[in-house]
């Protein structure tokens, strides 16, 4: 739904802690950019960045680094972080989603099955970024707070606009003897 009415739209922040071995990456220098407040830490596993406020991590993985290791190596290594994790999503990026990479996808998700992760298949750091930031976004608990809010005033206005509303009120059936809710 588009803000036309005239509100500014605020911009979202939030506070991120990033794996000390993502520090030179370039998705890190792209959160930066975005004016988030950017924390890296030795303590989360590699290749992690997670949105405490909002209670989301992801693990970013490349899918050459997958072919090139061993597949119980990289399963090991997604099972530790979803043990950690209860919002957990794996960005598994690549410049082409392929054949193999589907098999790839397709291998994780059935050893995973039933489980806490959810893949996120990436062509590029935007791509990634862009991601994160909406699932991080779209579970904060101020934005949740936000949509709850003006779902219940949109209720209400729809309520006292329905001409169906206003014939029940016309023969007295109005507020005293029927609740909308």
């Amino acid at each position: 739904m588009a803000e036309s009415d005239g509100k500014e739209k605020v911009k979202w922040t939030t506070t991120i802690i990033i794996s000390s071995s993502l520090k030179n990456c370039e998705v890190a220098t792209a959160l930066e950019n975005r004016s988030h407040k950017v924390r890296y830490s030795n303590s989360v596993k590699n290749g992690s960045i997670i949105f405490s406020l909002s209670g989301v991590a992801f693990l970013l993985m490349d899918a050459k680094e997958c072919f090139m290791s061993t597949e119980e190596v990289f399963l090991a290594e997604i099972e530790k972080f979803i043990n950690l994790h209860q919002n957990s999503f794996l960005v598994l990026s690549a410049a082409l989603h392929g054949p193999q990479e589907w098999k790839l996808m397709f291998r994780i998700q059935q050893r995973f099955l039933g489980s806490n992760l959810r893949i996120l298949p990436v062509h590029n750091t935007i791509n990634a970024i862009n991601l994160m930031c909406t699932i991080a976004k779209v579970t904060s608990k101020a934005y949740i707070d936000s949509i709850c809010y003006r779902m219940i005033t949109t209720k209400a206005h729809i309520i006292e606009k329905s001409p169906v509303w206003k014939t029940l009120q016309k023969i007295k059936l109005g507020s005293d003897s029927f609740n909308p809710n």
